[in-house]
């Protein structure tokens, strides 16, 4: 075996002998470093952890079509798939920097100072940023770095070495060029072991701080004994609800209300510190309200229909409850406000949450005489924390996304000329006016159902405009009306029944419904971008 052979032959020993100490490395070094990125961010802000931060830079980066795409294919798990994801590539980076490391160990740790500056660049760049967000990424760089090129030391040299010159002979006491150089696999296991201890200790020690900080905002929530409503809501109306199997209800319970919003972690609001801040154009009297100065006003309570943009035809993001709030046009006008109708400057109420999120909607559409509210409640008990505790906007007709922001913080008056929200700025409608749509819940689409009379049943909506007619058919049959449940109010849907004599064979079921302007619902059928889908829902199935 030639001189240069026996080298390679050294080194591939070498390294086959510190693979796997070396991926254990790399991946000792992304755990230090993220425990004590997630320990600085309980500290400073828990937002500002790496993961969350470049999820949020994900999610905002991430075009209007792919988010589309994740909600319908993961539905409320979608942000536990991106995090998922997120750790997934940080742990493929470890294990490709940890196996750099035995050859290039400079070069390896400042592969991890980069992940960290890239983290830390995330973080300062989210719309809710503070001062110090980038910090916690930028310590568990460093310490990523540190570990990582510590850890690295402890491996058998694997460099090339140069040949050794023709003329001159080895010195004699050089070892042979097959024997590899020792490991000292104690020393490591040793340094390794008091690094994973340390980061679990880290990591610990963040989540009960971030915990602690959780359980006061409970704790706070807890507390609260929302007030009797100086207007309560009307009782839903004798037939309201068909109690058809399979159908949705009437009213949702919180625990089955969708979800849907860009909040990689739920943000733990105390309702004691919590203020909102309303100023922008046409303001004369700028406010600053904490949540007892909302419990002090006079409360209204109402059956309302949300509706999320992203719900495809057929889709479950639609939800009906009971809300107590403060009516928001009230307190826009306490602080000076004027809808354009009125001569006022202001054409768009920007609403802020607690992570940056941006709503736009319109002010004459707040202040018309509708039930906008600044809500509190929710079926009967405070908001709870995954719909916007302590404090979030709801405005009957119009879909969430320019409507209903949760967690808020901030309103601003401005116009549309002047600031783009959120969606907006990603090709979403600035206004959305919610599309008449309708649904089928039962029978489920592929269902098989016996010969007979089948009870086909669902719901549709209107918000604040009504629905005075829903029609079904099958097979491209003629439509039959169905029979509407008693209507509650026109911000509610209305659940409709259909009892279809059905024969055997394989059938399409096809839905429609009219609005109280007489306007059949469409049958062309759209994505939600940029402003709701539409088309008939269908569903097929089976009749034996």
């Amino acid at each position: 075996m030639s001189g240069n052979e026996a080298q390679r032959t050294t080194r591939w020993r070498a390294a086959a002998r510190v693979g796997i100490p070396g991926a254990l490395s790399g991946l000792l070094a992304a755990g230090a470093a993220l425990a004590v990125a997630e320990l600085s961010a309980s500290l400073i802000r828990r937002e500002a952890g790496p993961v969350t931060a470049l999820g949020g830079a994900v999610i905002d980066r991430t075009p209007a079509p792919v988010k589309d795409w994740a909600i319908r294919t993961f539905g409320t798990n979608d942000k536990l798939v991106l995090r998922l994801g997120i750790l997934a590539l940080l742990v493929l980076f470890a294990i490709a920097l940890g196996l750099a490391a035995a050859r290039f160990r400079r070069t390896a740790a400042l592969g991890v100072l980069l992940v960290g500056a890239v983290g830390a660049v995330a973080a300062a760049g989210r719309p809710d940023a503070g001062r110090f967000d980038a910090v916690p990424s930028l310590l568990g760089a460093v310490t990523g770095a540190a570990v990582l090129h510590f850890l690295a030391g402890l491996f058998p040299a694997i460099r090339r070495r140069p040949a050794p010159d023709a003329q001159e002979p080895s010195p004699p006491t050089a070892p042979p060029p097959d024997v590899p150089p020792a490991f000292d696999r104690r020393a490591f296991v040793l340094a390794a072991t008091s690094v994973a201890a340390v980061s679990a200790a880290s990591g610990v020690l963040a989540t009960r701080i971030n915990q602690a900080g959780s359980s006061q905002a409970a704790a706070a929530r807890d507390a609260i004994r929302l007030p009797a409503p100086a207007s309560p809501v009307t009782p839903s109306p004798r037939g309201a609800d068909l109690g058809v199997e399979g159908i949705t209800p009437h009213l949702t319970s919180n625990t089955d209300f969708y979800r849907v919003d860009t909040a990689l972690t739920v943000p733990r609001v105390n309702a004691r510190s919590w203020r909102l801040r309303i100023h922008g154009a046409g303001v004369t009297r700028p406010l600053t309200l904490s949540y007892d100065d909302l419990l002090r006003r006079e409360l209204i309570e109402r059956h309302i229909t949300l509706t999320c943009v992203s719900n495809q035809v057929g889709g479950p993001y639609a939800g009906n409850a009971r809300w107590i709030g403060v009516p928001l046009a009230d307190v826009l006008r306490d602080a000076g406000v004027r809808p354009p109708s009125e001569g006022g400057p202001a054409d768009q109420l920007v609403a802020r949450s607690v992570d940056g999120m941006t709503l736009g909607t319109p002010v004459e559409a707040v202040m018309d005489g509708r039930d906008a509210l600044l809500a509190v409640g929710m079926n009967g008990e405070p908001l709870p924390f995954d719909h916007g505790f302590p404090v979030r906007m709801l405005v009957p007709g119009l879909y969430g996304y320019v409507s209903a922001c949760k967690w808020i913080e901030d309103i601003e008056l401005t116009t549309f000329a002047d600031f783009d929200a959120y969606w907006v700025r990603r090709d979403w409608a600035a206004q959305a006016p919610i599309r008449t749509q309708s649904r089928i819940d039962t029978p489920r689409g592929f269902a098989d159902i016996p010969a007979g009379t089948v009870p086909v049943a669902g719901v549709a909506w209107a918000q604040h405009t009504g629905i005075d007619r829903v029609e079904v058919r099958v097979d491209d049959g003629p439509w039959q009306e169905t029979e509407l449940a008693a209507e509650d109010t026109v911000d509610t849907w209305r659940q409709w029944r259909w009892d279809w004599p059905a024969q055997p064979g394989r059938h399409r079921i096809e839905v429609r419904a009219t609005d109280r302007t007489g306007e059949i619902q469409t049958s062309e059928r759209s994505d939600p971008i940029p402003g709701g889908a539409t088309g008939w829902h269908s569903v097929v199935v089976e009749v034996a």
